[in-house]
């Protein structure tokens, strides 16, 4: 005798499949008998069979509120609706089988297994509760996806109105650059226009993300004066770096002269009159990050059509008030201009989507558990894919070499510098010391962070110029500035124009003090000048053939078409930096060929700074530019690399 005890699934299955052979064998043969028993508990209408026809459709029905949609499952088995709830349990589960109560069993074929993945990516499978998921129009690339897998046929009207125009991924309709912009838009600044104009008309914002240099600002006029032309309403307001405000006035009354442009240059406490009354009859109102934080009361309190975020990296770090204030600022349309969108890592992209299309990876640790963590730390490739979909709509990127090809060639060369006997001698003993500071911290690198870093900095300095760590070996010569000097005798002899860029402006001001002593002149800018546009007239006028700048002072807002050669004394692993910096020289009105020199320092930290500085750019390009996947933030095998 054989005992056998089944449950659920197995049970229905015995029933429907192998109980009826049994019963026709006991009809046969006189010697074979079998008893069903019903159990006092089971219910009435216990019926166990198979569901033959399986429907499933996608309901789309509007919430009420401008940017959500509820999305419902609706399963049929055999013309029987089938509870929201079973189906949502059974996929989060990752079943492919469900059992009813009444006894009727079906299995979710491929169809569910996509809608599973779909479901999940959206944040929805952890909550099996609730009647429907609710989802943001945002989220274009995945409604596109439910229609291919031809689940919603049916469509409501107010999705197709909606969405209708971004579903299928296609451009913008050319748009006619209004009669107020001031330019001779480039085909490809016609296309940008015609995207934010599409954007601005649909309530919907986005990240233009050129590359530096090719006129975010005049695409971003262009679709500024066509919202005004539509209609008055409040005005646009435009952040920006403190140092780029007076650009954005100067181009807005050069491209857009029928514009009325205010900017804000003062705190509340500075000036009399409220910001209300500072801006009355403006249409676009310009004003700096600081002071845009710093009264952010204020601004709150008024209505804007739209909110353009320059140089938006500014807000990549979810943490902090520029980022809070932007993500809380009341206006329809919020746009991002950045050519860097993400430079350490993926959650700074998220941030900045975040803010110009919330709805579209509405939780940060959702994202960073199925996006940013899989493709940084494994290279996942479909994740990546599926990423760059989600984001296609509501980013737009160009680099100068797909379109401006006529800018003249950019050649990058590194110059490899030896240092000198005494100083290679003191910065040995500075790297074993720092060694032993910091290899027993990396273990816990996010709470020793800054203990770290400092040890790096320390590091990078002393491959400069050991008298920066200590002023007592102000006698050890610099090896990096020997070799800058002997460059620029000859580059200034053949009459080129220079830019040269360091990280520290304490080294900066050491290339300076050596100037001075040579007779050579040149303009100075760092975070402390006081004076920015005379120093950038000395040099873009030709009074000067060569400009030192900070990278923090003048990586952004800065047009210098001057320079034909770019110097950059001390590598960092954060790429889009030095892009921003040669991006100065190399942009639209360029007519020379760029030649691009970084000093870095054999057998030093700067030589692994270039190793994992070509992780990032990967990272980036993975991302932005359709490149392979690649690793990125700063880990602890990284530090430990750096000090190896």
């Amino acid at each position: 005798m054989h005992d056998d005890e089944l449950s659920g699934w197995s049970t229905a299955a015995f029933f429907t499949d192998e109980l009826p052979r049994l019963e026709e064998l006991a009809a046969s043969d006189d010697g074979f008998v079998v008893e069903v028993m019903v159990h006092p508990d089971a219910p009435a209408d216990l019926d166990y069979r198979v569901g033959v026809v399986v429907d499933v459709s996608v309901e789309v029905t509007p919430t009420g509120g401008h940017d959500w949609f509820d999305l419902g499952v609706v399963v049929q088995v055999d013309g029987r609706s089938i509870p929201f709830q079973t189906v949502f349990t059974a996929l989060a589960q990752g079943r492919d089988k469900v059992l009813l109560p009444d006894g009727l069993r079906f299995t979710l074929d491929r169809r569910f297994d996509r809608l599973r993945e779909i479901l999940d990516e959206a944040g929805a499978l952890g909550d099996t509760l609730k009647p429907s998921v609710p989802v943001s129009r945002y989220q274009v690339d995945l409604f596109d996806e439910l229609d291919r897998l031809g689940l919603v046929d049916a469509q409501s009207a107010a999705w197709r109105t909606a969405l209708g125009a971004l579903a299928g991924g296609a451009k913008p309709e050319p748009v006619d650059v209004p009669a107020g912009v001031d330019a001779e838009l480039r085909p490809y600044q016609r296309e940008g226009f015609a995207w934010l104009a599409f954007l601005a008309e649909h309530d919907l914002g986005g990240v233009l993300a050129d590359d530096m240099g090719l006129g975010k600002t005049l695409q971003t006029l262009a679709a500024v004066q066509r919202q005004r032309d539509r209609g008055a309403g409040p005005p646009v307001l435009v952040v920006a770096p403190t140092s780029v405000v007076g650009n954005w006035v100067a181009e807005a009354r050069r491209f857009t002269p029928g514009l009325t442009v205010v900017a804000v240059s003062e705190t509340t406490k500075k000036r009399r009159a409220k910001l209300a009354e500072v801006v009355d009859g403006a249409d676009v109102v310009v004003t700096s990050y600081a002071l845009f934080r710093l009264d952010a009361d204020e601004y709150q309190a008024l209505d804007w059509s739209m909110l353009v975020l320059d140089e938006a990296q500014f807000v990549k770090n979810r943490q902090s008030v520029a980022y809070r204030c932007a993500r809380t600022l009341r206006a329809p349309v919020k746009l991002a201009l950045t050519g860097t969108p993400l430079e350490n890592n993926l959650m700074e992209l998220w941030a900045i989507l975040s803010i110009t299309s919330p709805g579209l990876f509405p939780d940060p640790r959702r994202f960073a558990d199925y996006y940013a963590g899989p493709i940084e730390r494994e290279g996942h490739q479909s994740r990546l894919d599926l990423l760059r979909r989600r984001v296609a709509p509501f980013l737009l990127r160009r680099t100068k070499e797909d379109v401006a090809k006529e800018l003249p060639a950019r050649q990058e060369l590194v110059t490899e510098v030896t240092l000198n006997p005494r100083h290679r001698r003191v910065y040995d003993q500075y790297l074993q010391r720092e060694r032993k500071n910091v290899l027993g911290l990396v273990d816990e690198l996010d709470s020793n962070r800054f203990k770290v870093f400092r040890s790096l900095s320390v590091l990078r300095q002393a491959s400069l110029d050991v008298s920066l760590v200590d002023e007592k070996q102000a006698d050890v010569p610099s090896s990096k500035l020997d070799v800058l000097f002997e460059m620029l005798d000859d580059v200034l002899a053949e009459g080129h124009n220079v830019l040269v860029f360091s990280q520290f402006t304490r080294f900066l001001r050491r290339v300076r003090d050596r100037l001075d002593e040579a007779g050579t002149g040149y303009a100075y800018l760092d975070g402390r000048t006081r004076k920015r546009a005379e120093a950038i007239e000395r040099f873009t006028s030709g009074e000067v053939p060569l400009f030192l700048v900070s990278l923090k002072a003048g990586g952004f807002g800065l047009n210098l078409t001057a320079a034909d050669y770019c110097i950059l004394l001390d590598p960092w692993w954060n790429p889009a930096a030095e892009a921003q910096a040669v991006d100065r020289a190399h942009r639209i009105g360029q007519t020379r060929q760029v030649m691009v020199y970084r000093l870095v320092a054999t057998d030093t930290i700067e030589d692994k700074v270039m190793a994992l500085k070509a992780a990032k750019s990967r990272l980036f390009a993975s991302v932005l530019d359709g490149g392979t996947s690649a690793a990125s933030g700063i880990t602890a095998d990284d530090v430990r690399a750096l000090l190896s």
